[in-house]
């Protein structure tokens, strides 16, 4: 599965999103330390799609978490398509334990056929992108945990 979106550069503001998400604080774990940050849930196909594309910036502490409510297997991978900051991606079980780590660099592309797919390579639930570097600078990586302090009240979409 590749996610994906089009959208004239005429839809963005400043960066800004240009579709509403919820938002929700996301620890991550590793040994002793814990971090935290704010997430953007992307939990239908639309805003699965949509994903961070045409923002031109990202909080340190912010990203976005995309919520499945099935394994989807190592195979579906994320691609850069539109977006323009490079990005962290940490994949996670449904227990939570991160299970693949990838960096990902925006794509120059005109089409989304000449992006690079960012695959896992194991079965996951989440993910959650953040800045290029954010989890590996604080030891974040394979094995290390994630959970979500609470998800607002809607359900998870398929």
């Amino acid at each position: 599965m590749l996610l994906s979106c089009s959208q004239s550069d005429a839809d963005i503001v400043d960066g800004s999103p240009v579709m509403a998400f919820e938002t929700t604080l996301v620890h991550l774990t590793a040994g002793k330390d814990t971090f935290t940050i704010l997430a953007e849930v992307a939990r239908s196909a639309e805003q699965r799609t949509m994903g961070l594309m045409e923002r031109r910036s990202l909080p340190d502490s912010a990203g976005m978490l995309f919520l499945y409510t099935d394994d989807q297997p190592g195979t579906a991978g994320f691609w850069m398509f539109r977006t323009r900051i490079p990005l962290e991606i940490a994949y996670a079980d449904s227990a939570g334990r991160i299970v693949s780590v990838r960096q990902m660099v925006p794509c120059e592309a005109q089409l989304a056929a000449g992006c690079p797919t960012y695959e896992p390579g194991k079965a996951y639930r989440m993910a959650l992108e953040v800045n290029a570097g954010a989890l590996s600078r604080r030891g974040i990586g394979v094995g290390s945990r994630l959970w979500v302090s609470a998800l607002p009240a809607s359900r998870v979409a398929r």
